[in-house]
């Protein structure tokens, strides 16, 4: 880590402990009577102060400036807290089917608008400590933000389909808590706990603090989860109305019998043996530990002018003992394999990274609009390192790791501490990126029908290998343009333009191979309708898009080899194109209701023949349904105070990598990855001591692969139906 980064890390920690230290003076009597008060405000919460705008978003901030939606010349869908709350979402690979565009590829990663992606941000700022083989949990996650296609003018670097931005819990001047234990099959067991209020009696220091643990076996033989996360928070009031913020969490994950992969399959997308069938041996695991310090600093100078400041700093480590899976076998000789060869991998991965945001909103009347300027910058710098040893499948040369059966597994013949890996070095692998870049909005509301937006920013990135020291360093301009006319206030007819870019992996910038390249770009055409009508009541969004994204590198079959070296050169392009639909109503003061369509058409327009771009097959992508569609629907019975849920996902066939079936047989080009519906449940009730939730997910017990990983890894699993009963006390 730089000597910069380790000074600015340092102030953040040393911020954060001197902020938890803060001495309280609050006063008993106002404290008590803030008490009663929210007492009273949470009486039967379920039955009467939640129906009206329950999961529905008046303000977004994925878009720098805080804004509604309707004002917005993009598709953005927002998750929140209700929401997962009833759906009694953990991670948030539980609340993919609540958007359209967006289906799981495998760990944290989506597809999205067609695309492969796993970045997140945290309030705006880059920092995810789940960027491995972990998942983003939701403890301190107030609600999600979708912002769909290309953000290269707001969040620099990344994947045109769309950006993720993960809100945090912040502390409140209004004194709250809540006290949670679940239990559930696959003996889950688990509770929480958290807390929120003012430290001083006008309000002036609030803290938050909360504390999650959860434990249960997944169905997959031999794996486990452990999760714990630790979360706090103080703000204090400076000056009416700067505020400071300064938060600090810690994740501690502890996964038995993993990392997961999938489970085989056969080329029609058949499971080839049980759902529960692991390749993992009961000594196998991965650990993650991560630890993340943020601290905002926001106000405003004058009713016209506002602005926050960001930094984030975070670390988290991954320890990972697992056996690989490396080809299937067909040992009877009936045609269907039975067993799979394996490797055992011992890996560590290390990554640390620090990250500041600025903006400065100005809000003034020029030549008779009203325009809205964003003047920001952001910088991040991220080092991440790979130790990495392994253990080859029998069969090979020196190969010791035995195969395991599909059909009937005998576990705890082998572990890692039988293949002599003290002996073998790690090898070491690790890169350093550091991403800044300067940007300037303006948003200009012409009377009351039309808005325009042009924004603009300019990125500076340097990528270097840690091991060769080899680097590459370049800059990118990208852009936003966007109109709205409202023919009515809660009607906005919008069209838009951006664009985006992805500098290309460090292994593809090697001179030896023709490199470095230029970034992969991405562009959108986006054009839609969203409403508010009936007072806010019913909130919809209407979709239409076409995303181009270009210089995906590749082998140039063109060029003969240098040295050996394969000639790459940035040839390739993917078109995508679809349509979404999304829908929030209150469709009476008791019965919402949430409603997703997506249809995606993602393809390979530009190649040379007989190469391949990562992650598509043939002319088609990998893991991108056509259709998609979600629903949730909570119909609350005053009298009874009880209020029931029901929701639904439906998915369509994908492709998978395909690969080799068996042993002197051609490849399978894609291997089918069938369409499946899934349906889930809560009652929640309120008992008026507490309140009670009982969550069934995957109802009738549909076994179905959630993505396809190619045959070799197999295709990962759909839970099966889980039970699980949440207990809550709210003050």
């Amino acid at each position: 880590m730089s000597s910069r980064r380790r000074a600015s890390a340092r102030l953040l920690i040393g911020a954060a402990f001197a902020a938890a230290a803060a001495p309280s003076h609050a006063e008993e009597g106002a404290l008590e009577a803030l008490i009663a008060a929210a007492q009273t405000t949470a009486a039967d919460i379920v039955v009467t102060g939640r129906a009206q705008k329950l999961y529905r978003a008046e303000e977004a901030t994925v878009g720098k400036v805080p804004a509604d939606p309707l004002d917005i010349p993009q598709s953005v869908q927002v998750i929140t807290r209700q929401l997962i709350e009833d759906q009694g979402a953990r991670d948030v690979t539980d609340l993919y089917r609540n958007v359209s565009g967006i289906s799981l590829f495998s760990y944290s990663g989506v597809t999205f608008r067609g695309f492969r992606q796993d970045t997140a941000f945290y309030d705006g700022l880059r920092g995810n400590p789940f960027t491995g083989f972990s998942v983003p949990q939701l403890f301190n996650i107030e609600r999600v933000e979708f912002l769909k296609g290309p953000a290269g003018m707001l969040y620099g670097p990344g994947s045109p389909g769309g950006t993720i931005n993960y809100v945090t819990k912040k502390p409140s001047d209004i004194f709250a808590a809540d006290v949670r234990g679940i239990v559930g099959n696959f003996d889950r067991i688990g509770g929480s706990a958290e807390i929120t209020g003012p430290l001083t009696a006008n309000g002036a220091v609030a803290a938050r603090g909360g504390v999650f643990y959860e434990d249960y076996d997944s169905f997959r033989i031999n794996a486990e989860s452990k999760t714990f996360i630790g979360d706090a928070g103080v703000s204090f009031r400076i000056a009416d109305p700067a505020k400071l913020t300064i938060q600090a969490t810690r994740y501690d994950q502890d996964l038995p019998g993993n990392r997961l992969r999938g489970v085989q399959v056969d080329p029609q997308g058949n499971f080839l043996t049980s759902i529960r069938w692991n390749h993992n041996e009961p000594t196998d695991f991965l650990d993650l530990d991560a630890t993340v310090i943020q601290a905002r600093l926001e106000g405003a100078i004058s009713d016209a002018l506002s602005y926050d400041i960001s930094g984030r700093w975070f670390e988290y480590n991954e320890k990972q003992n697992y056996h690989e899976q490396q080809g299937l076998r067909d040992a009877d000789g009936d045609g269907v394999p039975d067993f799979i060869r394996r490797e055992f991998r011992d890996q560590i991965r290390r990554t640390e990274g620090l990250s500041f945001g600025a903006n400065l909103i100005a809000r003034v009347d020029l030549l008779g609009a009203a325009h809205t300027f964003l003047l920001g910058g952001d910088w991040s710098d991220e080092d991440s390192a790979l130790q990495s040893r392994t253990a080859r499948p029998v069969g090979t040369a020196g190969g010791v790791v035995p195969t395991l059966s599909l059909r009937n597994p005998v576990y705890g013949l082998t572990s890692g501490a039988d293949y002599n890996l003290s002996a073998v070095p790690y090898a070491l692998s690790g890169s350093e990126a550091i991403r800044y870049g300067i940007y300037l909005q303006d948003q200009i509301e012409i009377g009351e029908r039309f808005v325009l937006l042009a924004g603009i920013r300019n990125d500076w990135f340097e990528d270097t290998n840690a091991v060769t020291g080899l680097g590459f360093k370049e800059d990118e301009i990208t852009m936003r343009f966007g109109a709205i006319y409202k023919p009515r206030p809660d009607i906005s007819i919008y069209a838009s333009w951006s664009d985006a870019f992805d500098p290309q992996s460090a292994g593809s910038q090697d001179p030896a191979a023709g490199g470095p390249f230029p970034p992969q770009t991405g562009e959108q055409i986006e054009a839609g309708v969203k409403t508010a009508l009936m007072d806010g009541r019913i909130q919809t969004g209407l979709a239409l898009y076409r995303i181009k994204r270009q210089n995906i590198v590749q082998t140039d079959a063109t060029r003969p080899p240098v040295n050996g070296v394969n000639q790459l050169a940035p040839i390739g392009e993917i078109t995508s194109k679809g349509v979404e639909f999304d829908l929030a109503a209150d469709l009476t003061p008791n019965w919402v209701l949430t409603f997703n369509y997506g249809y995606n058409d993602t393809r390979v327009t530009g190649t040379v023949p007989g190469q391949a771009i990562t992650n598509a097959v043939g002319d088609r992508f990998v893991n991108a349904p056509k259709h998609k569609l979600g629903f949730w629907t909570r119909y609350q019975v005053a009298p009874i105070k009880t209020a029931f849920a029901f929701g639904g996902e439906y998915v369509s066939a994908r492709r998978g990598f395909g690969g080799e079936y068996l042993p002197g047989q051609p490849l399978v080009p894609a291997e089918r990855v069938k369409p499946y519906a899934v349906f889930d449940a809560s009652i929640i009730k309120d008992f008026g001591f507490v309140e009670a939730m009982l969550r069934i997910d995957n109802i009738f017990d549909k076994t179905y692969a959630a993505s396809g990983f190619g045959l070799r890894n197999g295709a990962f699993p759909g839970d099966p139906r889980t039970v699980f009963l949440e207990v809550r006390k709210r003050f």
